[in-house]
């Protein structure tokens, strides 16, 4: 499979990212508020077979020891494919001193653990719509 790694926003069909996202059962918005924080983050990668956009993610940094990564998605015909891990890989590649927090969908926690992530003792959030997070078990 040739894949295509876009390290860039040129060009990105923004509907697809929520239609993608809602496909893997992960939160999305607008597409123009995907735009937005994609073309605001440190790093973006897009991996495209051909035109067909299969995935993407992205990393918000200080640039010098902290990153967390967002918005890691896969065509569900496409996982199991070594694309996820591209994405996750291109990202760390990206921001070498630094180290990385994330979000993990639940399920998805062993697809982290394979690239070396472990689970934190301890992490504190503030979300703006805590009623949802606690319907979906994310928060306590």
């Amino acid at each position: 499979m040739d894949l295509i790694i876009q390290k860039n926003c040129s060009g990105i069909d923004w509907t697809l990212i929520p239609e993608i996202l809602k496909m893997v059962g992960m939160g999305y918005h607008e597409p123009a508020l995907h735009q937005k924080a994609f073309e605001n983050s440190a790093v973006v990668v897009f991996i495209f077979q051909e035109e067909k956009l299969l995935g993407f993610g992205r990393a918000i940094s200080d640039g010098a020891y902290q990153g967390a990564i967002y918005d890691v998605a896969v065509l569900p015909e496409f996982q199991q494919k070594g694309i996820g891990h591209l994405i996750i890989n291109t990202i760390v590649d990206s921001l070498p001193e630094c180290n990385f927090i994330l979000y993990a969908s639940p399920g998805k926690e062993d697809f982290y653990r394979k690239l070396n992530f472990r689970k934190m003792k301890t992490g504190m959030a503030l979300f703006m719509n805590a009623e949802a997070m606690i319907k979906k078990g994310m928060i306590e």
